[in-house]
């Protein structure tokens, strides 16, 4: 079953996509939006149909004390509207500090600043899907 992992910013979404066994998440590429968050369904449509996505997996962003903010109700709100949308089940992963780990890799591997900018939400997503499948595997 393939799943695409998705982590909502302000601007961009990042995507990533697991390959068909749904072991292994994949950095995948990266929606720009402008909080226009309508305008991404019909994208994400088009991603789905054409990678035959079964299940979405997006990035919730909870604050340290585990508590809901705003950015969490705007996620509660995009799950929504992507499920009643595609039909699909929307998974929330716990997305916690996945930005942080996104960018200590990709300094650690001597990315400029200017190319860190542009594949840090993809790579986010990547690391969210990643950690729902693994969580996953070990629920089975």
């Amino acid at each position: 079953m393939r799943y695409l992992g998705l982590d909502l910013g302000t601007r961009t979404l990042g995507l990533a996509i697991s390959d068909e066994l749904g072991m292994i998440a994949t950095s995948y590429k990266i929606l720009h939006h402008n909080e226009d968050y309508e305008g991404l369904i019909p994208q994400v449509m088009e991603e789905i149909k054409e990678k035959n996505i079964k299940e979405l997996v997006l990035g919730f962003p909870k604050n340290m004390n585990n508590s809901v903010g705003e950015r969490g109700e705007i996620c509660l709100k995009f799950q929504k509207m992507l499920e009643e949308a595609t039909g699909l089940k929307v998974h929330l992963q716990d997305e916690r500090l996945t930005t942080r780990q996104a960018e200590t890799l990709l300094i650690s591997n001597d990315t400029s600043r200017k190319k860190r900018k542009k594949v840090i939400d993809s790579l986010a997503a990547t690391i969210i899907l990643q950690s729902y499948l693994d969580r996953r595997e070990r629920d089975l």
